[in-house]
Parts: structure tokens; sequence; C-alpha cells
């Protein structure tokens, strides 16, 4: 018990010291510490407001390697203070050989300054990791968003719900790039069982992702112009980059649009709007 009564000490005090403004929280209201509440750490890490107390309180005693990710991003950890989390709670921190979700501070302040576009980031295996309020606004609430519900690559291809079509010619290249990055995935983290297991369970769920994965289809990702639809500002033809984080396996995907374009005034609009007019379903695409 000594060991989760030290973990829930380092939780406590890295969330007494990571302020809400830093989290990308509004700071309002009447607050006793200047850091996170613990209702605030559940929702920026996808967690019950109870298992947070009770990992705090050393009650929980075998948080899982998904939880400690998501707690380390949640406070911000540094890489030296994610690896010590690992250590507290009897786990062992994602080696070379297993798909990391560890954001650099980097790329943490690029998602944070960059206010005037809706940005995501995935890791290696295109799980969302990371958005920003105007994703938010634009896609939905994927704090809502649990497991397989938050991989792109599972999401196109058991078909589930989403606010982005293509023409057929943009769905090839879209689902050759997804299958040619799981491919080389697959070669950098041969240590990752949840990444085999995707894939088996993708070859399962979808013919087409079999056909294309048995075929070994390349495919990279270009510039290209998705069509999006929202409740509160319409329709939208946007740009999407797909930009690779240096040093990491990292892609932030970035939706732009050309200034004075209709597409750009709907975005400022969002912007304006902001998470107020979120979609309630939170499905990223």
């Amino acid at each position: 018990m000594s060991g989760s009564r030290e973990l829930g000490r380092a939780l406590r005090g890295w969330r007494d010291r990571t302020a809400p403004t830093v989290a990308g929280l509004p700071a309002g209201g009447v607050r006793r510490a200047a850091g996170l509440r613990r209702e605030e750490l559940a929702q920026l890490a996808s967690l019950s407001v109870d298992y947070i107390v009770r990992l705090e309180q050393g009650r929980a005693t075998s948080p899982s390697p998904q939880v400690l990710s998501a707690l380390s991003r949640a406070l911000r950890l540094s890489a030296a203070e994610r690896e010590h989390l690992y250590v507290l709670a009897g786990q062992t921190a994602p080696g070379p050989g297993q798909v990391s979700a560890h954001i650099p501070p980097g790329v943490r302040r690029l998602i944070d300054q960059l206010d005037g576009a809706p940005l995501s980031v995935y890791d290696a295996a295109w799980n969302l990791i990371l958005w920003n309020p105007l994703w938010a606004a634009l896609h939905g609430d994927a704090s809502t968003l649990r497991g397989r519900e938050r991989n792109i690559v599972w999401r196109h291809f058991a078909g589930l719900p989403s606010h982005v079509s293509h023409t057929p010619e943009q769905e090839a290249r879209f689902e050759a790039a997804l299958v040619a990055d799981l491919r080389a995935a697959t070669a950098r983290y041969a240590a990752d069982a949840g990444l085999r297991s995707l894939i088996k369970d993708l070859r399962s769920v979808s013919t087409r992702f079999a056909d294309l994965w048995d075929t070994g289809t390349v495919g990279v990702h270009e510039t290209h112009t998705k069509t999006m639809h929202h409740a509160e500002v319409g329709t939208l033809a946007i740009d999407c980059d797909v930009l690779t984080a240096s040093g990491s396996d990292l892609r932030i995907v970035a939706y732009t649009a050309a200034p004075g374009s209709d597409t750009a005034d709907r975005l400022r609009l969002l912007n304006v709007i902001g998470t107020q007019a979120m979609t309630e379903d939170g499905i990223p695409g």
C-alpha cells in the first residue's frame, strides 16, 4: 500500500502545480488552489472523478498503462516525471518497441498557441491524444470517446459516424495512406500488443482494410480538401495537412482555409462560438 500512497501524493502534487490556463481550461470562479480541481483532471484524462479520488487516496492500486498515459498527458509531465509515474504505479513505461503517446513540450506549446486553426495530435497508430478547442468545436467533444472510438483508422474502416465526406478519389488516397502508416508502425513497434490487436480486428471487421493490407498498398499523406458538415456553421471545404513532430512518430493534423474564403469566414465564426456550438456526439474525422 505504501506505493499506492506515494502515487497518490505525487498525483496531488502534480495536480496542484498545474494551472488550469496552462491545461487549456478557464480559470474563472473562486479557487482554493492555483492548480487543477479533481473534476478538471478527470475531464482532461477522460477518467471519472471517483477514480481520481481513489488514486489520490491510495485506494486504487493498479492503474493500467492506458490510465497512466492519460494522466501523464493531462498533467503535462516531463519525460522523467512520466517515467516516475509508471514506477510508482508498478508499471513499465512504454519502451522503444511500443507506441508512445508522450507529447513533447514543443508540440504542446504549438497546439496551445495556434488557436486560429483546428489542430489535433495522433500517435503512430492513429489514436487521438490531444486537440485544441477549435478542433473540438468543429468535431465534437472527444473526451467522451473511449478506446477504439479514438482511433481514426478504426473509425473509418469500421464505418463509425463522421462529419467528413470524401470523393471516391480522396477516400482511396486516405485509406492507402492510413494502411501504409500502420504497416510502417508495425515494423517500428513490433512489441506493441495493442497495435497487433488493432490490425487483427481491422482485418476482421473490414474486407477493404484486409485487401489493402494484403496487397501491400503504399500511400502518403498529401494536402487535400475535406468537406465537413457542422450543425451551426454549415458546410466547410477545408484543407487538411498531416505534419510530423521531429524526433517522434506523432502526427499533427491541421485544418486551414484560404484567406478570404467562405470556409475561412465560417472557421472564424466557429472560433467565436467556441465549444458552445460543439456537436454532442463527439465524432472525430
